[in-house]
C-alpha cells in the first residue's frame, strides 16, 4: 500500500511539475508578444511611431526594478536597429510571480506615448495627440494568454 502511495504521491509531483512548466512557458511567451505588439512600427501595422529607429531601439527589459535613465540620440539622421536579444535573455529568465518591466530610454517616449500639449523645456512647442503603443499593447494581455494558452493546447493535442 505504501508503494501505492509513494506512486501516486510522484504522479501528482510530475503533474505539478508539466503545469508549472507549461504556465512559465504561456507567461513567458505573452510577455514576448505583448513587447512585440508594443514595438510594431505604424509601417507595419503597430501603433509605434518610428523616424529613425532611436526610441525602439531605446527599449530595455528587466526583472523586478525598472530600467532608470534616458538615453542620448545618436547623431541626427543615424538610423537605429532594435536589437531584440536582450529582451529576449530577460524573459528567458523570468519565473513565474516576477515582473517584466520594459521601458524605453528616448527621452520624448512618454511625450508620444502620451501625448503633449505645450512647450517643453528647450521652449518647442509642440501639440501632439499620444500614439498609446505601449498601453494598447498592455491592454491585450488577457487576450495574448489565451491565444497562447491554446495554441499550446493545440501542439499538445489538447481541448
Amino acid at each position: 500500500m505504501a508503494d501505492q502511495n509513494l506512486s501516486f504521491a510522484a504522479q501528482v509531483d510530475a503533474w505539478a511539475k508539466k503545469v508549472k512548466t507549461r504556465q512559465v512557458a504561456v507567461f513567458r511567451e505573452s510577455a514576448q508578444r505583448v513587447i512585440g505588439d508594443m514595438q510594431t512600427p505604424e509601417g507595419a501595422g503597430g501603433r509605434m511611431p518610428v523616424d529613425t529607429g532611436f526610441m525602439r531601439a531605446s527599449l530595455q527589459a528587466t526583472l523586478g526594478t525598472p530600467a532608470s535613465g534616458t538615453l542620448k540620440p545618436p547623431l541626427e539622421g543615424a538610423v537605429q536597429a532594435f536589437d531584440a536579444g536582450q529582451v529576449a535573455l530577460v524573459i528567458a529568465g523570468a519565473e513565474l510571480g516576477d515582473t517584466i518591466y520594459a521601458t524605453y530610454g528616448a527621452a520624448y517616449a512618454r511625450r508620444l506615448e502620451y501625448g503633449f500639449v505645450g512647450q517643453d523645456s528647450l521652449g518647442r512647442t509642440y501639440n501632439q495627440a499620444g500614439k498609446a503603443f505601449v498601453r494598447s499593447a498592455a491592454q491585450k494581455w488577457g487576450q495574448i494568454v489565451g491565444e497562447v494558452t491554446g495554441e499550446l493546447k493545440a501542439r499538445l493535442g489538447q481541448s
